[in-house]
């Protein structure tokens, strides 16, 4: 409001100091500053998820490791149990054609016997023997059956029976000497020991 002033008669009114106007932000303005504000918020945002991104995938990591573990177990015990399974099957067999070539190894022993004997015996007869030996042989050999136990042989009692010793120039000490009866295996498996006289 105006005041007034005395000089002499006449009265001057006296005008308020006039503020001025702050001007109004311009557009450019106006989004720099939003844009500032609004910032921080987004910030926190992405890293919260990236965080929760990191997490999940350090959970999938450790769930594939386990399954991948896992996996690895089952696979080594298929493996152990078709190993398994294998071999018993093979001892199965095997034993099955060791309890059959026992049964006849004396009828083999006869055979052998009669050979060794029957050096004066007529030569069609004793043909007719050594024929019947061969197809034992070939028996023996189609099912894997190995005969053991030869003159001059180290001495094994894994696979040998000794039955007494002997003085022999011709032969090295705890070699075999003689052999009274062979022994047979079916790959690792003795159906019988062989019995032999052993040098001294």
């Amino acid at each position: 409001m105006a005041k007034k002033t005395t000089q002499g008669k006449k009265t001057v009114p006296q005008q308020e100091p006039i503020e001025p106007k702050k001007a109004a932000p311009t557009e450019a303005e106006a989004p720099a500053e939003a844009e500032t504000v609004s910032t921080e918020p987004a910030a926190d945002t992405a890293t919260a998820e990236t965080a929760a991104v990191n997490a999940e995938l350090e959970a999938l990591r450790a769930e594939m490791a386990a399954q991948k573990d896992q996996f690895l177990r089952m696979a080594a015990e298929y493996d152990n149990y078709r190993k398994r399974t294998e071999k018993e099957k093979l001892a199965t067999y095997d034993n099955a054609i060791a309890a059959a070539v026992e049964a006849f190894l004396p009828v083999v022993d006869n055979f052998a016997l009669a050979l060794d004997a029957g050096q004066n015996m007529p030569e069609e007869f004793r043909k007719g023997l050594e024929m019947i030996a061969k197809k034992f042989d070939s028996a023996f050999e189609k099912l894997h059956v190995k005969p053991f136990g030869e003159r001059g042989e180290k001495f094994d009692p894994d696979f040998h029976n000794a039955i007494s010793r002997v003085d022999d120039p011709e032969i090295e000490e705890d070699h075999i000497a003689a052999v009274y009866q062979k022994g047979y295996q079916i790959g690792e498996k003795i159906i019988r020991h062989a019995m032999v006289q052993i040098a001294n």
